[in-house]
């Protein structure tokens, strides 16, 4: 069964797994420059215009596994030297045009962007064209279309721009970092950094292996449940301790917690945006700034239990394994730096698995059960919104709860715009920057319709039926 969506995200994981199995090794420096011989052995090339430069993409791909460039604050950068083969953009002129005689598209544009061949056949001269699209709405054959590149088409908050080399360049102001560009290039020129060696290096001296003595505990996500589709959850679960988690410990339970929490927050306010997708927290805050105050104050899932876990074992190492690129910034917050030592995707496990040559289809299963059902469908987009209203009946909480639930941040815009003119008809908007939920994080294996009913079959699963259940038992 394949492990992953494209091919894209094989090349991806060669690299990640090369760099990951020198990590284990103590051998990465020394070795770094020879990854991309490593991975293209050959001199013919495989996917590009020669061998040469296909290494020096990977070089670049070999630099982001091992953290990216520290001055650039951003999770997602652009790998330059890969961008370069998609069109410019903008509006074209199809074959559709008929040469027709009306001529409207040249009579709406207002910057002489437009001309005539001696077939009468339109042109656009896009050093004129201001990317109106009056043209596109006059045209009786509809033969002007606006061309996008995919990363713009992925990017709904318009951080994607193009350089004077004509690659992608991203406005760190407004990038939310949830990696939807990373999952549509289908030239892999965006990538996530990684932070996989920095994980490795906090295995390596776990209480699990010789000389070790920390505990590290690993906090995973329940879209877990709809991935490493060759093999069962339970034997993902023996697959981490192998590489060394002492315990791993459902997100889910941070995610009853904030149910909880967030419950009581939403009576006392009256109107609350969530907090737990930090994109949509993000997007809030470099786009709706005056709505920043409706944020609501309870950290993420991956916060709150990690801060749990810091203080009920002492010493601890927490590492975050999830979907989502965006949890590698918040990560970096000063609020959540102290609860949480770093952030693994669900890619950067499956080569973590593959460095240490570990078959996971041939292992015994281990059981996973911190949370309750509620906590588990967080999830998915509308999760948490059915959590919200569970944690008020079982608090007594006398509030009637009007969930909007945002699905992808272009529902989002739309919602928040109407709470900021005070027309939006709920009390709790519930914000998911990807389609789905986490279950369409870019940092996912794959991605699919099957997701959203794997996890509601995993949260009926839970032995913990209530909320209450799984936070009396935490303590």
């Amino acid at each position: 069964m394949r492990k992953f969506d494209t091919k894209i995200q094989v090349l991806k994981h060669r690299v990640l797994t090369e760099v990951a199995r020198l990590a284990w090794e103590d051998k990465l420096l020394e070795n770094v420059l020879d990854i991309p011989k490593t991975i293209i052995p050959g001199k013919q090339p495989t996917m590009r215009c020669c061998v040469y430069k296909e290494r020096a993409i990977l070089a670049e791909r070999v630099k982001l596994a091992m953290g990216g460039n520290k001055n650039n604050p951003n999770i997602i950068q652009v790998i330059e030297i890969a961008c370069d083969e998609c069109p410019v953009g903008g509006y074209e002129v199809t074959n559709a045009c008929r040469g027709c005689l009306a001529h409207r598209c040249e009579d709406v544009c207002k910057f002489g962007a437009i001309s005539y061949d001696l077939n009468h056949v339109a042109h656009i001269d896009k050093s004129k064209c201001k990317e109106c699209g009056a043209c596109a709405k006059v045209c009786p054959y509809t033969a002007i279309v606006r061309r996008k590149r995919p990363c713009q088409s992925a990017c709904k908050v318009k951080a994607i721009s193009m350089n004077n080399e004509k690659a992608a360049t991203i406005d760190n102001s407004k990038c939310i970092r949830c990696g939807s560009c990373v999952y549509q290039c289908p030239f892999g020129a965006m990538m996530d950094k990684s932070y996989i060696v920095d994980a490795i290096e906090i295995l390596k001296k776990s209480e699990k292996f010789e000389g070790g003595t920390d505990k590290v505990v690993a906090i995973v996500a329940p879209s877990i449940s709809s991935q490493f589709s060759y093999a069962k959850l339970g034997q993902v679960i023996t697959a981490l301790g192998q590489l060394g988690f002492g315990e791993i410990v459902e997100a889910a339970l941070g995610a009853d917690m904030v149910a909880m929490a967030e419950a009581r927050e939403l009576a006392e306010k009256g109107i609350l945006t969530s907090s737990c997708c930090p994109a949509f927290v993000r997007y809030i805050k470099s786009a709706f700034p005056a709505l920043a105050e409706h944020i609501s104050h309870n950290p993420s899932p991956m916060a709150t239990l990690g801060k749990h876990i810091k203080e009920t074992m002492p010493g601890a190492k927490v590492i975050f394994i999830g979907p989502c690129t965006s949890k590698k910034a918040e990560m970096k917050l000063d609020s959540v730096a102290p609860y949480v030592d770093s952030v693994l995707t669900f890619e950067e496990v499956q080569a973590l698995f593959d460095s240490r040559s570990i078959d996971l289809t041939t292992l015994e299963e281990s059981t996973l059960d911190n949370a309750s059902c509620f906590g588990r469908i967080f999830a998915r987009s509308g999760g948490l919104s059915e959590a919200a209203a569970q944690a008020m009946k079982e608090q007594n909480i006398d509030f009637e709860l009007k969930p909007v639930v945002c699905d992808g941040i272009e529902a989002c815009r739309l919602a928040l715009l109407k709470l900021s003119k005070g027309v939006l008809d709920g009390n709790f908007l519930e914000g998911m920057a990807c389609i789905g939920g986490c279950i369409g994080g870019a940092g996912c294996l794959t991605h699919g319709e099957k997701s959203k009913a794997e996890v509601d079959h995993y949260a009926q699963e839970a032995d913990k039926k209530t909320i209450s259940d799984a936070l009396s038992q935490s303590k």
